[in-house]
């Protein structure tokens, strides 16, 4: 499982920026978009980054889709029925075509779904028993024969899908692009390796298709799909990405009109507030990016495996000032945070509530308190029979806000905890990710966004076979229950599930597995002629669907 990769790739589109005003790149009917990364695939088996998933989304329908809350609704899928025991869902087609004209039919879902199955690339897990749990995925990723995943097609507008247990967000997971379809003659027509490297190796069945498209290439051009189902209520004509690299070049791009979309860091969010007709652009919404330092666990690790001591962990995480952080180095609208879970993601169905809605549930032992993270340290150096602790933070140094942030927590972390000194260490994206994956780091300032709406994409991480950003935690009583939600006893009871959950939470931090430090905020700036973007906190970030352009 790499997921990181999705998480790292979006954390530079959050740190590219820009800012301006001018409306001249809308004029022609046409929206211009900043990307803080290049795609890196169009095919959905094979997509792991965020720039990827929203172009794919952009040009493909799933079965679901969401709307401007978040919440699952009909895209191909015109209708649907789950069984009784929520294991067997029902999908009945709408009449879609794809751009070559050709029908979108339940074939084409059952095509791709073994196929990603069968192929086994990074987001195959999510059709697995950790998420989705359609059935016989787990076996077919291994290699057993893609006939027998759980998905069938009866007649061309009926797609069924077997489950090995209840998912209560099942339905959301449709809106994601490894669920989307592909049509199988169309695929099977081009020579190997193809599919997605061009507009012609390209089909579209959504709201845009591709216009210009080379891979690895700053600029893509999409125009509106004319067979699209719903063509008559997508009001543009087309829009481009572009890649941006440069907080300057982005600055410049916003002011003279040549981007009408720009994210920009904390930085930027100080300098547009103090500038009157700037700060009329910049918008701010809720993210479901998490940041965390990740302890490295493992006894043979740097410096005898002190942090192998959960005392020596709960120091530190008690030592660090999260408002402080968010207000004075992160900027961007992000919110302190004393949970495992991001503020303001995965509301509960019958309550509405988030999950991490109450953030002092851990006070005990997640907090800002000196006093009790110099008691937790001087148990740690008894125990340890140590006095003094030198530990190497590594972090990507492709960050705007990044290096100030660290700074901060090597400054609060020694002046509040005696005998505990932190090297920074900076590094490239790839180098950084090559060493938490390779269990060369003591600490690492980590970040992870949530895949789909539920605190699951998040619990699944911490598990003994999870994600390769490995803590080297392992708990047989926090396995089980993450277990008993997935595939077990609890999957069908949403309220036991749901207070489950926050058990293997409670357990995940009073081991001080992680430090949950902070959840961003999607500071944007749009131009004034721009509106309908819609922002999600999970799954595909941004959707350009709806989005109108005034003159």
């Amino acid at each position: 499982m790499k997921k990181f990769l999705m998480a790292a790739l979006l954390l530079v589109t959050m740190i590219f920026a820009g800012c301006g005003g001018s409306d001249s790149a809308s004029s022609d009917g046409k929206l211009s978009v900043m990307l803080g990364s290049n795609v890196v695939s169009l095919d959905s088996a094979q997509a792991t980054d965020s720039a990827s998933f929203e172009a794919i989304a952009d040009c493909i329908d799933g079965l679901m889709q969401l709307d401007s809350n978040g919440k699952p609704i009909p895209a191909i899928a015109e209708s649907f029925n789950v069984s009784e025991d929520g294991k067997t869902y029902t999908f009945h087609l709408r009449d879609a075509k794809w751009a070559n004209g050709s029908d979108v039919t339940a074939n084409d879902f059952v095509f791709a779904w073994r196929r990603h199955c069968k192929i086994a690339q990074e987001y195959s897990y999510i059709m697995g028993s950790t998420v989705a749990c359609v059935k016989n995925a787990d076996a077919v990723i291994k290699g057993a024969d893609p006939a027998t995943l759980g998905v069938s097609a009866p007649d061309p507008k009926t797609f069924v899908v077997e489950l090995d247990a209840p998912v209560p967000f099942f339905l959301s997971l449709m809106a994601f692009p490894t669920f989307y379809p592909i049509n199988e003659e169309f695929y099977n027509s081009l020579a190997a390796g193809s599919y997605g490297t061009s507009p012609k190796t390209f089909l579209s069945n959504g709201a845009f298709m591709l216009s210009e498209y080379i891979p690895g290439t700053a600029n893509i051009q999409l125009k509106k799909n004319d067979t699209y189902w719903n063509a008559a209520n997508i009001s543009l004509d087309g829009f481009q990405y572009q890649v941006v690299s440069s907080s300057d070049n982005a600055l410049t791009s916003f002011k003279n009109g040549t981007l009408n979309v720009v994210n920009i860091s904390g930085n930027q969010v100080e300098h547009v507030k103090q500038d009157a007709e700037l700060a009329k652009n910049l918008k701010t919404f809720p993210s479901g990016y998490l940041y965390y330092l990740s302890f490295n666990q493992d006894a043979k690790n740097h410096h005898a495996g002190a942090l192998s001591n959960v005392n020596l962990r709960l120091a530190i995480s008690n030592a660090i000032d999260r408002e402080s952080l968010a207000e004075n180095y992160v900027m961007s609208g992000a919110k302190a945070t004393y949970t495992a879970v991001p503020i303001n993601f995965a509301p509960n169905e019958k309550t509405g509530k988030f999950f991490a809605e109450n953030q002092n549930q851990f006070a005990d032992v997640v907090s800002f308190d000196v006093t009790k993270a110099q008691k937790f340290l001087q148990t740690a150096k008894t125990e340890l029979g140590k006095d003094n602790f030198e530990l190497n933070l590594i972090f990507s140094n492709e960050g705007a806000s990044s290096t100030k942030i660290v700074q901060a927590i090597k400054s609060q972390v020694e002046e509040n905890l005696p005998g505990v000194k932190i090297n920074l260490q900076p590094m490239p994206k790839a180098e950084y990710l090559s060493n938490v994956t390779s269990n060369n780091y003591d600490l690492a300032l980590t970040d992870w966004v949530p895949d789909y709406d539920d605190p699951m994409t998040f619990f699944t991480l911490w598990t003994t076979s999870g994600c390769e950003i490995a803590e080297h935690w392992s708990n047989p009583d926090y396995d089980r229950i993450i277990a008993d939600c997935s595939t077990g006893h609890l999957a069908a009871d949403y309220d036991a599930r749901w207070n489950a959950l926050y058990d293997a939470e409670k357990i995940l931090l009073d081991n001080a597995v992680i430090a949950p430090l902070y959840t961003d905020a999607n500071a944007v700036l749009i131009s004034p002629s721009v509106t309908g973007i819609d922002f999600h906190s999970s799954g595909i970030d941004r959707v350009f669907k709806h989005v109108k352009l005034s003159k």
